[in-house]
């Protein structure tokens, strides 16, 4: 007798056969190999993946920050929009972090929903503050402790999403028919909350293409991670063998694929994105980005495999034990195979995995202890 799962039914014997057909989630061991596998699933790993013409924008000094607005261009679409922040009045190379923002089901902003630029906060920016982050713009409290930090908009978010009239007209009319049925609810729905039910649908649109272009969602938002990360290392006020990452959900997501496709990071931090695939069916799925599932990698490893693709490489995995986003058998699953990863490796104490009481977030208490590990760290 097979299992039954909810969101299959009548066809839950595919995953027994997919099971057979194929063998699934083998452990891919941490080195070169993995990564290289990694790198050809993906796809949209080409060139030298540099800014191209770089602008230097605005400066700004905001409660014990230094700010400035930079832009560059990948090679398609519009231009990448960017802030680089540092401790006011330090004019030292300091370790440099790229900061990458969450998935959110959020496209409209990107960087603005983790740091405070030189505006005030809207207050769709000051919401999400407040619903994943303890309350306050974390890039910026991360620049205090003295680091300098790049946090930039990536494809389909911010400066890189799609203008609403480019996208096909079935993807609007879902979007929209979603927007009467919460109007209908008695939500209020403003430009932001129309362009965000939007491009939910519009993602899957997205994947489709990339798979005829020869790659996936995640590899083309990892390519543009690895572009902000070269600039961040090709600036005088970095030191440029000192380099990390961190992000929450999604933003977890990209640090994942960036430590394990870079190697010019040397620490990094995972936030509430970490679980096995088998810990996700039936689940949490339909909650996740296409991200998540670069198309094909299940046949050649587990997701906990790409985040410990660098041991022995200091990582450090935050876990939120009621995060409904992922099933906790799922997380201490993922768990414990990072934690096998480093142990073979003789040095267990480079992975650290700490686990939280409440729902998915980055609160401050979870921010310090990841600030306090970064420096240790860099």
């Amino acid at each position: 007798m097979h299992k039954i799962y909810t969101h299959l039914g009548s066809y839950s014997d595919w995953v027994s056969e997919a099971q057979r057909q194929s063998s699934l989630y083998p452990l891919a061991e941490p080195g070169l190999a993995t990564r290289q596998k990694l790198l050809e699933v993906l796809g949209f790993t080409g060139g030298g993946e540099q800014p191209q013409a770089v602008e230097n924008g605005k400066r700004w000094v905001k409660d014990g920050v230094a700010g400035q607005a930079i832009s560059w261009w990948v090679g398609y679409g519009p231009r990448t929009q960017a802030w680089l922040l540092r401790p006011a009045n330090n004019t030292q190379p300091l370790p440099g972090i790229l900061a990458l923002h969450d998935h959110g089901g959020f496209k409209f902003y990107g960087k603005e929903k983790i740091a405070d630029g030189p505006q005030a906060p809207t207050s769709a920016q000051s919401n999400h503050w407040q619903s994943g982050y303890g309350g306050r713009a974390f890039v910026n409290a991360l620049a205090r402790c003295g680091f300098t930090v790049l946090v930039h908009d990536t494809f389909l978010w911010g400066s890189r999403r799609f203008p609403l009239e480019d996208i096909p007209l079935q993807d609007r009319m879902h979007g929209e028919h979603l927007i009467e049925a919460r109007k209908l609810e008695g939500e209020q729905i403003d430009e932001i909350a129309t362009y965000n039910a939007v491009t939910g649908f519009h993602e899957h649109t997205v994947e489709k293409y990339c798979n005829l272009l020869g790659t996936t969602l995640a590899g083309v938002v990892s390519h543009e991670d690895r572009i902000a990360l070269n600039y961040l290392e090709s600036r005088p006020d970095v030191i440029a063998d000192r380099l990390g990452c961190i992000g929450l959900s999604g933003g977890g997501n990209r640090s994942a694929l960036l430590l394990a496709t870079s190697e010019r990071i040397k620490a990094a931090v995972i936030v509430g994105l970490m679980s096995t695939y088998p810990g996700l069916l039936d689940h949490n799925v339909i909650s996740h980005t296409w991200m998540f599932f670069p198309s094909g990698w299940a046949r050649f490893g587990d997701w906990p495999d790409i985040a410990a693709s660098r041991a022995p490489m200091p990582l450090f995995v935050q876990f939120d034990q009621e995060d409904d986003l992922f099933t906790p058998v799922g997380m201490q699953a993922a768990h414990e195979r990072i934690a096998s990863h480093y142990q073979k490796f003789g040095n267990p104490q480079a992975y650290n995995g700490q686990f939280y009481p409440g729902p998915h977030k980055f609160d401050i208490e979870m921010q310090n202890i990841a600030f306090d590990w970064l420096s240790s760290n860099l």
